[in-house]
């Protein structure tokens, strides 16, 4: 029999995602909706009417839509317009959540947008300045603001969660020039947030994980590869594009992670989906362990890999 998500392993559990408009941040609210949990959603694209500052990817999806989802699936969503730059907007929500909840035993930082301002190997002198310096303030000026106003909800009993959600372990992240020097900074400094945030919340029980998605079927890069979930096995898209998961699977990875008594062992480390999936044994929804950063690994060493061994 496949592994399957439990209902009530986090029933009764307070998580907050914030960032969860779509991508890994929507899969991450589904996983812990499959698992009973109560997931405050925030972002800034709504269906409210007057909605709030729009994303700026200015999409169609909608904190509203996940927090449905995460119903949908047996959890309790709940959303909340957010921008993370703004400390008032984040205050706020931390008085809503201290007064509704009281606590909060998961909190998600998966606050990005920046993928529209980022210019692929363009050298630092040529990248535009002013969507260097957005990219760098959404990536971790976000992080820091939530953090500071939504952790002191987290480590007031001992057991609490923060992942950091970023692209890239902290030892891929150090031998790998990723993209652009505003893009490589901020996904490596998201992997120190971890590491540094960990120091701090150990002394009071908790734990903080960096976590990377592998190649991700987010619906802005099913769109580039003109596919959807039911059609991306066709898709003309590069080889590794094969092993890509879906947002739930590094979602279950939270979800592994915060049911774990002993997930202290992993504070202030820094690991991909991919490697969890195999030390937890959960699946993706396609019951399969995609692990698309071994079999980046594999390739670059001239190993003769097939993405099928990789799922």
């Amino acid at each position: 029999m496949g592994w399957s998500p439990d209902p009530d392993s986090l029933r009764g559990k307070v998580a907050v995602v914030a960032g969860a408009t779509r991508g890994a941040g929507r899969g991450i609210a589904a996983a812990l909706g499959e698992a009973g949990a109560t997931v405050v959603c925030t972002g800034r694209s709504s269906s409210a009417r007057g909605g709030g500052p729009r994303s700026d990817y200015d999409r169609a999806e909608t904190i509203e839509q996940t927090a449905a989802l995460v119903t949908d699936l047996g959890g309790t969503g709940m959303a909340a317009v957010v921008d993370h730059l703004d400390p008032d907007q984040v205050r706020a929500l931390a008085d809503q959540i201290r007064e509704q909840h009281g606590h909060i035993d998961v909190l998600v930082n998966d606050i990005w947008g920046g993928e529209l301002l980022r210019q692929w190997d363009t050298p630092v002198w040529e990248h535009d300045l002013d969507n260097g310096l957005r990219l760098l303030r959404l990536a971790i000026d976000t992080h820091l603001i939530t953090s500071h106003h939504l952790l002191p909800l987290l480590v007031d009993r001992p057991g609490g969660l923060l992942i950091e959600v970023t692209d890239g372990t902290t030892e891929y992240n150090a031998s790998h020039y990723r993209l652009c020097v505003f893009y490589d900074l901020a996904k490596v400094a998201v992997n120190r947030l971890a590491w540094s945030q960990g120091h701090e919340l150990a002394p009071h029980g908790g734990t903080a994980v960096a976590l990377t998605p592998g190649w991700l079927r987010s619906e802005m890069m099913l769109e580039i590869y003109g596919a959807t979930e039911d059609t991306w096995r066709q898709a003309n898209a590069p080889p590794g594009f094969a092993v890509s998961e879906s947002p739930r699977f590094v979602g279950r990875a939270v979800v592994a992670l915060a049911t774990d008594p002993g997930r202290a062992r992993w504070n202030q480390r820094s690991v991909d989906s991919g490697t969890l999936g195999r030390e937890y044994g959960f699946t993706d929804v396609d019951g399969t362990q995609p692990d698309v950063w071994r079999y980046m690994a594999d390739v670059e060493d001239g190993r003769d890999a097939d993405p099928a061994d990789y799922r």
